[in-house]
C-alpha cells in the first residue's frame, strides 16, 4: 500500500481523484492540498510515496512547486492536468508519468502499477528537464497569514529548530523551503551552515578573530559568517 498526497485546486476533482485512487486497493489518500503552498507543507509534514500533482494551479503552478522540492528526498509524482501537448511530451520525454482529466480508470490502473513497481524514481535530471532552473518568489507563512515573497527582495535566510526563515527589509516569515533549495535556486549565497545571505544585501562585513566574521545587512541586522565561506564571499564581493 502506497500513501499518497492529491495537490487540485479543484475540490471535485480532489475528490474524484481520491475515491479512484482507493478504489484501486492500492493507494491511501493520506491527504489533500487546495494549494501548492499547502501542498508544499503537508509534503514536508507527512512524506508521502507519491504526489498526485495539478500543473494549473493559481500563484504557484505544480511545475513551480516540483522544482521546490529536493530531489533527493521527494517523492513519486504523478502530474494531473487537462490535455497540454507540449507538457505531456515533456513528462513522456522525461519519464514522469501524467494522468489526464478526466481521469480515465483503465489509465490509472495502468500508473498504479508502475508505482507499484517503483518505476517513478525521480532524480536531479528529470526534474531539471521540466522544473524551472530559479525561482522568482519564495512562499511563505506569515501571520495567520499565507505571504509569496519576490526573490530579490530576501535579505537573508536562516534555519533554527523551528525551521527555516526569510527576512526582507520589514518582514519575516517561515518557509517550507530548505536552506539546500534557496542555496540551488536562488541568488542567496551561503555565509554558515544555518545562514544564506543576499549579496546585494550587504552593508559591510565586520572580520573577527580566529578568522570569522560579520555580515551587517542593509536593515541592520547581523549574520554569522564561518571561516569555510569568508573567502568565497570576500572573491564575490570583489576582495581578494
Amino acid at each position: 500500500m502506497l500513501s499518497a498526497l492529491v495537490i487540485d485546486d479543484e475540490l471535485l476533482a480532489r475528490e474524484e481523484l481520491t475515491e479512484l485512487l482507493e478504489e484501486t486497493g492500492h493507494i491511501e489518500v493520506i491527504d489533500q492540498a487546495s494549494n501548492a503552498i499547502e501542498g508544499l507543507k503537508k509534503i514536508n509534514q507527512l512524506k508521502p510515496d507519491v504526489v498526485f500533482l495539478d500543473i494549473q494551479m493559481p500563484q504557484i503552478t505544480g511545475i513551480e512547486l516540483l522544482g521546490m522540492l529536493d530531489p533527493d528526498t521527494m517523492p513519486k509524482v504523478v502530474f494531473v492536468t487537462a490535455y497540454d501537448e507540449f507538457a505531456i511530451q515533456a513528462f513522456e520525454d522525461n519519464a514522469f508519468d501524467y494522468l489526464l482529466k478526466p481521469v480515465d480508470t483503465c489509465r490509472l490502473d495502468k500508473t498504479v502499477q508502475r508505482l507499484l513497481k517503483s518505476q517513478l524514481t525521480v532524480n536531479k535530471q528529470q526534474v531539471a528537464a521540466i522544473a524551472p532552473p530559479s525561482l522568482d518568489q519564495i512562499p511563505c507563512i506569515g501571520l495567520n497569514r499565507i505571504v509569496i515573497i519576490p526573490t530579490k527582495d530576501v535579505e537573508f535566510s536562516y534555519s533554527d529548530i523551528s525551521g527555516v526563515h526569510i527576512q526582507t527589509h520589514d518582514q519575516k516569515a517561515d518557509s517550507q523551503l530548505t536552506l539546500k533549495v534557496l542555496e540551488e535556486k536562488t541568488n542567496l549565497v551561503r555565509c554558515h551552515r544555518q545562514f544564506l545571505v543576499n549579496i546585494q544585501a550587504i552593508k559591510e562585513i565586520k572580520l573577527l578573530e580566529n578568522g570569522l566574521a560579520e555580515i551587517i545587512t542593509v536593515s541592520g541586522h547581523p549574520l554569522p559568517v564561518s571561516r569555510r565561506y569568508l573567502k568565497a564571499l570576500k572573491e564575490m564581493l570583489g576582495f581578494h
